[in-house]
Formats: structure tokens, C-alpha cells, sequence
């Protein structure tokens, strides 16, 4: 039977933050993505687990962004070829840098969720 207590005192248990994500992106796996992905309603295509590796990539290799909008610049310079956020809004409805950091297993850059950003629906 499930002890709930033994979970939560449970030194490998994945620690969250309040939002749930990862605070210690190690814990991550692509399971972990396809079922984050899920409640989120998206089916991961390819398209989608280069967007992930990516910020996984870039995460590693830059630390936390300092804003929301660093975070979208590097996605829209590498995916977008000049051509607007637009086909990143249309993989991730609710923000490349939200929902793609969440799925990611990263956590959230400051102002993640700028209405300034607009939307494609």
C-alpha cells in the first residue's frame, strides 16, 4: 500500500518547486516530459523534442535565464529563422518558454507569463 509520509520523507523523491517543476533538472526523463506534455495537451512530435533539448541545452550551458524574453529571443533565433514566434506559439499554445521549460523539467525564468507576449489563437 502507498504510504503517502514515506514519499514525501523520501531523500530521492524529486524536489518540486511551488508550480511544480523540478527545482534539480536531473530528476528529468523523457517519460517524465510525455506525461508533463499530456496534462498539458500536447502530443511531443519531433519538432517539439528539439524545442525541449534545446532549452535543456541551453539551460545547461547558460544557467537560468535572466527573463522570460532572453529565453524566447534564443528559441525564436534558433527555430524561427527571421520568421516571428508564431510557429512556436502553435507548438506550445500556452508559451514556448512556460510550457516548453515545464516539459523540459526546467524551471521558470522571471515574467514567464508576460501577456505581452501575445498568442496565436
Amino acid at each position: 500500500m502507498f504510504d503517502i509520509n514515506q514519499f514525501i520523507m523520501s531523500e530521492n523523491a524529486p524536489q518540486l518547486d511551488p508550480e511544480g517543476h523540478f527545482l534539480d533538472i536531473a530528476h528529468w526523463s523523457e517519460t517524465i516530459a510525455e506525461q508533463s506534455a499530456r496534462r498539458e495537451g500536447i502530443e511531443l512530435t519531433e519538432r517539439h523534442w528539439e524545442i525541449v533539448y534545446f532549452l535543456r541545452e541551453h539551460y545547461t550551458r547558460h544557467g537560468a535565464a535572466s527573463s522570460a524574453r532572453v529565453l524566447l529571443k534564443a528559441l525564436e533565433d534558433q527555430f524561427c529563422g527571421g520568421t516571428g514566434k508564431r510557429r512556436l506559439y502553435k507548438l506550445f499554445p500556452g508559451g514556448p518558454v512556460t510550457q516548453g521549460s515545464k516539459i523540459a523539467g526546467l524551471p521558470l525564468p522571471p515574467h514567464h507569463s508576460d501577456p505581452s507576449f501575445g498568442s496565436v489563437t
